[in-house]
């Protein structure tokens, strides 16, 4: 069986959160999309995600939902991340570390999609060793699902192309996130692995990753402290669309796709973000 899932870029802070909310249903069906996996770990200001956002990307039409080095920056998340089958922080945290590490989700056909999330461990907060943890989870993580599909949120593209090669074969797909900016290497790999470095960022791309220009570039300028406030303009969602042949769990395509929004959002925040943090590091 045929299954088509759209794996969606970082959502940053409102701007993403709108497209989203406009976009996702028609983009599910115009590709006949069975799963939506979607990163939404800036999903609330920029920084985190909120229960109540949570609850509004899975009324958009996200099906899982994956975090990375902001997993925890929302303390009010953490009772969603102990008790919800539906969202992942990564695997390579450590044994007691809320969350779980891989997620499943059974589509309209029947067939099962996991997504594990991995976090890279160059220029990131401290982790262990992901290869070690997805070598002791899939096994059982394929028993359970019939394709996987494995973020990598990653600074460094060594650590995602290292662990593009060390699954193939074993996954469905591998895919990067973390750095907002969309790589043009999406490929299949001769082990039937879809692969790309980054699928990007979904929200306000006139910007420095998601913020205001003008304030990283006085921070940069003076290496004095500025908030880094939501950006607004040129609101993408940056995504890929991989169809996965259940039977054989070989990817058959991966496709970049971009999708523009008609509007620039001036309101950078809402009731749901909860309070800006003055600083951050994206």
């Amino acid at each position: 069986m045929k299954l088509n899932v759209l794996c969606v870029g970082d959502i940053v802070g409102r701007p993403g959160r709108r497209i989203l909310a406009e976009k996702l249903a028609h983009i599910i069906k115009e590709h006949s999309v069975d799963c939506v996996i979607a990163n939404a770990e800036n999903a609330a200001g920029g920084s985190g995600l909120t229960p109540q956002i949570y609850d509004k990307l899975l009324k958009y039409g996200v099906n899982l939902i994956t975090l990375g080095d902001h997993a925890y920056r929302k303390k009010e998340l953490i009772s969603i991340l102990e008790t919800s089958d539906n969202i992942v922080r990564p695997m390579n945290w450590g044994a007691y570390s809320a969350g779980k590490g891989y997620a499943i989700y059974t589509t309209a056909k029947g067939c099962t999609v996991a997504v594990v999330s991995l976090m890279g461990r160059t220029f990131m907060k401290p982790a262990n060793c992901p290869l070690e943890a997805i070598d002791a989870n899939l096994i059982k993580i394929k028993q359970l699902a019939d394709v996987v599909f494995v973020e990598v949120h990653a600074e460094a593209s060594s650590d995602k192309v290292a662990l593009g090669y060390y699954l193939s074969g074993k996954v469905s797909c591998v895919y990067g996130t973390h750095t907002h900016i969309p790589t043009a290497d999406e490929t299949i790999l001769p082990s039937g692995t879809a692969y790309i470095t980054d699928i990007g960022m979904t929200g306000p791309c006139d910007s420095v990753l998601g913020r205001s220009k003008e304030n990283v570039i006085k921070s940069l300028r003076t290496q004095m402290p500025f908030t880094y406030e939501i950006a607004t303009g040129d609101v993408r969602i940056n995504a890929i669309l991989v169809t996965v042949d259940s039977n054989t769990r070989n990817a058959e395509k991966i496709q970049r796709i971009c999708f523009k929004a008609d509007f620039d959002d001036n309101a950078s925040y809402d009731s749901d973000d909860g309070r800006p943090e003055p600083l951050s590091n994206f």
